[in-house]
């Protein structure tokens, strides 16, 4: 089962389903607003069902939202239409299909994103690439290779049946190491859970890491 199949098929299930740590996501959305102002273009990529795009749309000017799912971006613009918010352009597309006139926006967010992507470091640095220079990439990201041997060895094979999405089991550390590579300095770190996903906003320097 390829992956945008995966979430196709689960798209109006995960739209229904109530956030797993709503005081988290809470805190998530409360320090992402804080960097957010009203001339700002931003861009989300793997939005999902759009809950996230939908609420940071009225403290932006326009908000750039994908996901490679077509069931997930339709469910999305259904809640666009429905809130009647116009300044979020929803599309189908993959992180390989990024724009790629240069660093038009001013924030990225790739939320729950990057423990998916086969090389989360090209990722981010894809993301990074399509940011402004003081301009902000802001990420959550699980990192189960914290978690114990028994979660890492596990994981090659939960990825091959199909029932749940391959996840690289990434570290804090090498998530930490990631962010600089691609020329970003973190400046906001939040873990509710030593074991939990790690929530970081950076900014974009001018120059990248040589690591």
């Amino acid at each position: 089962m390829s992956r945008a199949t995966f979430w196709n098929i689960i798209a109006k299930r995960y739209a229904r389903n109530p956030v797993a740590d709503q005081p988290s996501y809470e805190t998530k959305l409360a320090m992402t607003k804080a960097i957010l102002r009203p001339q700002m273009r931003v861009l989300e990529v793997g939005c999902g069902t759009g809950t996230t795009a939908l609420y940071h749309a009225p403290s932006v000017a326009h908000i750039d939202a994908i996901d490679f799912s077509p069931a997930m971006i339709a469910v999305a613009q259904g809640k666009a239409d429905a809130q009647a918010i116009s300044n979020v352009t929803f599309r189908v597309a993959a992180l390989a299909n990024l724009p790629t006139n240069g660093a038009t926006y001013d924030v990225a967010l790739a939320l729950s994103l990057l423990h998916l992507l086969d090389d989360p470091a090209a990722g981010l640095r894809e993301i990074a690439d399509r940011v402004k220079p003081e301009g902000y990439v802001v990420t959550s990201t699980a990192c189960l290779g914290d978690t114990g041997g028994f979660m890492v060895r596990i994981l090659p094979w939960i990825g091959k049946t199909g029932l749940l999405p391959k996840v690289v089991p990434l570290t804090k550390d090498a998530l930490i190491a990631a962010h600089a590579a691609a020329g970003l300095q973190i400046t906001e770190t939040f873990r509710p859970r030593a074991d939990g996903s790690v929530f970081l906003i950076a900014k974009k320097t001018d120059h990248q890491s040589a690591a």
